[in-house]
């Protein structure tokens, strides 16, 4: 059992939307932080148009379908309402498995480790030529994984289905909070939360504020865009969930 005290009743910024904040808060009291919830991201749906119909109405005719996080799942399911056949389904993370059984399907292949670069090298095995890809993603999505795919000779059709953004009242509640030194430890889950961080931090002048903070984040690509900004990253685990990411935080203080 880890000791209630580990993260030392520090404030431990919270960057998720509503509806998957409540679990990432839960593990920061669990383990002695204080949750604060500043959704630094959130996701809207796309207005339905010809090519994302176009696409969910051949749905049948491809090899596979990639998701690349719950997210991207829930938003391709509040589009998709047929009962045609689903190709096999490809997913990036637990949490996105977890979600994909939810709607009724198992997923057909999983990476050993939650980043689009080894997606990308352990999947190459089930691509040959002419192979037929769906990726549905965001408007900020990488495109690292459909151009390796065709690359290797995919037929890759990506659609964007929702769109990313940050919430005006975040950018308020998170100045505010900067500015009074009110944060202690700031935890970021992707490389669009850290763009988002940011840009409030340069509007209101508050570099100054972050040298007291603990850094840490989910995975490489983060941790890329977080040095590009001068960040130091206190905490990165090797193992890309939430969970782990607290503790190579908790890591990182019992070390000091």
């Amino acid at each position: 059992m880890i000791e209630s005290s580990r993260l030392m009743n520090k404030k431990v910024l919270v960057p998720r939307g509503a509806g998957q904040a409540k679990p990432f808060s839960k593990l920061v009291k669990e383990y002695g932080g204080i949750p604060v919830e500043i959704p630094l991201i959130a996701f809207r749906p796309i207005v339905t148009n010809p090519e994302l119909e176009a696409a969910i109405g051949r749905l049948h005719t491809y090899d596979w379908i990639v998701f690349t996080s719950n997210v991207t799942i829930e938003t391709f399911f509040s589009f998709f309402k047929g009962k045609s056949s689903f190709p096999k389904v490809a997913v990036i993370g637990k949490k996105t498995e977890e979600v994909l059984k939810e709607k009724g399907l198992q997923a057909d292949f999983v990476p050993s480790a939650y980043v689009a670069e080894v997606f990308v090298e352990e999947f190459l095995p089930n691509i040959s030529s002419g192979t037929k890809v769906l990726i549905p993603k965001g408007n900020l999505a990488r495109e690292y994984i459909s151009s390796s795919l065709i690359k290797n000779g995919a037929l890759v059709d990506e659609i964007v289905i929702y769109e990313t953004y940050m919430p005006d009242e975040s950018r308020e509640k998170l100045a505010k909070m900067l500015a009074e030194d009110e944060l202690d430890i700031l935890l970021f889950t992707s490389p669009s939360t850290v763009d988002h961080f940011m840009s409030v931090v340069k509007e209101s002048k508050l570099e100054s504020h972050l040298e007291r903070c603990i850094v840490g984040c989910i995975g490489p690509v983060t941790k890329k865009n977080l040095k590009k900004y001068g960040f130091s990253v206190h905490a990165s685990p090797n193992e890309y969930t939430v969970k782990e990411m607290i503790h190579s935080t908790i890591e990182y203080l019992e070390m000091g």
